[in-house]
């Protein structure tokens, strides 16, 4: 039985305004899809009132027709009434609006000669009609994707091979595709333990890839954690990220970089040096816009252990870094130049960013220029490398304008601590020059007067 029946002539207004002939409608696109005007009758739903409420809310996502749309809010009517200007609104906003004061309507600003406000059941029922249609749609194709992915666990269990990488396409698809149906579907049913169990030092770069495609776009606990930081697993991670697809490159990266808040992770699951060999290749390859972004995240969080600095400067890490800093989204600079303050306060590094020549002009450009954080690491890459050198390295940073930079901090709005640290390091930067040959060479005349 159905719950209703829809006119198929609609008073979008509730009475002199606009007719709205649904089929038409729904031809022309005003309600952004098909409908079935002669009454929806949908099966187990039928015979219980769906709450519109709840509709709204569980479909927020969805683009609504402009028709249900409050102008007020701008949010879908659930009591839509009409004032006697044609226009509608919903109930409580209207109700509010004349609370304040105003005896207009608000989207033509015309005085209302009534203010009483009509009821627009009309469109109250097609409201109720539309989001009842999408609804139901919505959850069949959850409950098809619940179903399907239930399957296709099943299947997981008893196949191999090539049969076994098609399972986990499909699944992974799914998870991708269908998003929170899915995901929930694979971890409320012991999904995550079946899928990590697949990763083994045995596994094929074909199941790997297909496994962490899934595995990355779900929300891991702690013990699942635990599980995918055992040696071996770990080790097909950065086998892949160094000899795998573009796509599982930057997977691998994202998924051990979610693994890096499990309570027993430590430095030596990511110490390897073929990890962070991969992590650098990964951050010169331009075949994925996401690949400098994770790569330097990874970074940023290991770069924390001891181990992990020394191994990435003996690998040549602060250059490279270094040469990409001119390149880099305004998000990865501030990234990359966390790495490189980090780096810079063991010995190792300091000189590495030393004997880099590159190192002084690029990161002076940056003072001042992205954000106040990357301004804090710039003035610590700096004052590591004067420090370490300072004849060397002073006469270096004047020559490309650090002083200019150093006033225009102490000059601005940044933390006090900022401005300190920017007066210390044009004291040191002064040492070898009177005051005004310094005056000169920094080209500060004017400024200083």
């Amino acid at each position: 039985m159905p719950m209703y029946q829809m006119q198929t002539k609609l008073d979008v207004n509730g009475g002199g305004g606009q007719v709205l002939d649904l089929e038409t409608a729904v031809k022309d696109g005003v309600l952004g899809g098909e409908c079935d005007v002669g009454g929806l009758v949908y099966n187990g739903v039928a015979e219980k009132k769906l709450d519109l409420k709840k509709m709204i809310e569980e479909l927020e996502t969805m683009e609504v027709p402009s028709v249900f749309i409050c102008p007020i809010s701008l949010d879908p009517m659930q009591e839509p009434v009409t004032l006697c200007t044609g226009q509608t609104y919903e109930r409580s906003n209207i109700l509010k609006w004349f609370s304040l004061g105003h005896f207009t309507c608000p989207t033509t600003m015309q005085e209302l000669w009534d203010d009483s406000v009509t009821p627009n059941k009309t469109l109250e029922q097609l409201i109720y009609s539309w989001f009842s249609h999408k609804y139901v749609v919505m959850k069949k194709k959850s409950e098809d994707v619940h179903g399907r992915a239930l399957d296709i666990l099943e299947t997981l269990k008893k196949v191999k091979g090539q049969a076994r990488v098609q399972a986990l396409k499909e699944l992974r698809q799914l998870v991708t595709t269908a998003h929170s149906t899915a995901k929930k579907a694979v971890v409320g049913n012991n999904g995550v333990c079946l899928i990590s169990s697949l990763l083994g030092p045995f596994t094929s770069h074909a199941v790997g890839s297909e496994a962490i495609g899934i595995l990355v776009n779900l929300d891991l606990d702690l013990e699942s954690k635990r599980n995918l930081l055992q040696p071996s697993k770990i080790s097909l991670m950065v086998d892949m990220i160094n000899e795998g697809t573009i796509e599982t490159k930057v997977n691998c990266t994202r998924l051990i970089e979610k693994l890096t808040n499990a309570n027993d992770f430590g430095s030596e699951n990511v110490s390897s040096l073929s990890l962070l060999v991969g992590l650098l290749r990964l951050l010169k390859d331009k075949r994925h816009p996401n690949c400098v972004l994770v790569g330097l995240c990874l970074l940023k969080t290991i770069c924390s252990h001891e181990s992990v600095r020394k191994s990435l400067v003996s690998i040549r890490a602060v250059p490279q870094l270094v040469e990409l800093l001119p390149i880099l989204s305004n998000e990865c600079l501030e990234l990359a130049l966390y790495v490189l303050e980090v780096l810079s306060a063991v010995p190792e590094g300091r000189l590495a960013l030393k004997d880099c020549p590159h190192t002084i002009p690029n990161v002076v450009k940056l003072l001042m220029r992205v954000s106040e954080s990357c301004t804090q690491f710039a003035l610590s890459i700096l004052w590591a490398v004067c420090k370490l050198a300072p004849d060397e390295c002073a006469s270096l940073a004047v020559d490309a304008g650090l002083a200019a930079k150093l006033l225009l901090v102490i000059q601005s709005g940044c933390s006090p601590v900022l401005k300190q640290q920017s007066a210390e390091l044009l004291k040191l930067c002064s040492l070898n020059y009177s005051v005004t040959t310094f005056i000169s060479k920094c080209k500060l005349t004017r400024t200083i007067q």
